[in-house]
């Protein structure tokens, strides 16, 4: 029954039922490969978005990454992050301000995190915060592999006027343990327009419905 799958671990019990649980997140370095094209067609979409002469945050991962390689130069972007592979090609590709949000390395996310970033984070300003999530799903929402990235991407979400979820086709649907934000505390959430996912459908009314 139920009671048994959830103590083999094979589920999660909630009220009127259980959900599977949640594939253990790749890392970061394993990610790279994975839905390449899907990523950059994403990462154009927001590139489009960006306002000459605004502030950013490019959170990690890999479709920031493909972001931060199309950034434009001779926009007077600044770009903030947490993630020192994202500074690097921001820097290698554009003449935008880099500021780093620095911390303790996550391994597993190669992005700062802990006291020190948290501190650092409560003193900064942005228009925008590109958010990065392992899965975006209309049921179990915007989630995340560690519970430790999950808290800052929430403290920087807090500090940016604008949240956009990027969301490449293999995050439709997908699910990992620790909740990010709600759909109601974001403002949008940019998808391959490729992607036929019916879900996408949904994750729109969802966004939509709110406003």
């Amino acid at each position: 029954d139920l009671r048994e799958l959830a103590d083999e671990g094979k589920l999660q019990r909630v009220y009127g039922g259980a959900l599977p649980i949640p594939t253990p997140e790749r890392p970061v370095r394993e990610r790279h490969d994975l839905a390449t094209e899907s990523k950059e067609r994403v990462a154009r979409q927001a590139v489009a978005s960006i306002r000459p002469g605004s502030t950013i945050v490019l959170d990690g991962g890999t479709t920031t990454l493909a972001l931060a390689r199309l950034l434009p130069s001779g926009a007077g972007i600044t770009v903030i992050t947490p993630s020192p592979a994202v500074a690097l090609t921001v820097a290698e590709h554009s003449d935008a301000r880099v500021i780093m949000i620095g911390g303790e390395l996550t391994r597993h996310s190669m992005v700062a995190g802990g006291g020190l970033a948290m501190e650092a984070i409560q003193h900064l300003a942005a228009d925008v915060f590109f958010l990065g999530v392992a899965g975006v799903d209309p049921v179990r929402g915007l989630t995340t592999g560690e519970l430790d990235d999950a808290v800052t991407k929430r403290a920087i979400a807090s500090r940016c006027t604008e949240t956009v979820v990027l969301a490449s086709e293999e995050k439709i649907g997908a699910a990992a343990r620790h909740p990010v934000l709600p759909f109601e505390a974001i403002t949008g959430v940019i998808t391959d327009p490729r992607d036929a996912n019916p879900l996408v459908a949904q994750i729109s009314a969802l966004i939509s419905a709110r406003a």
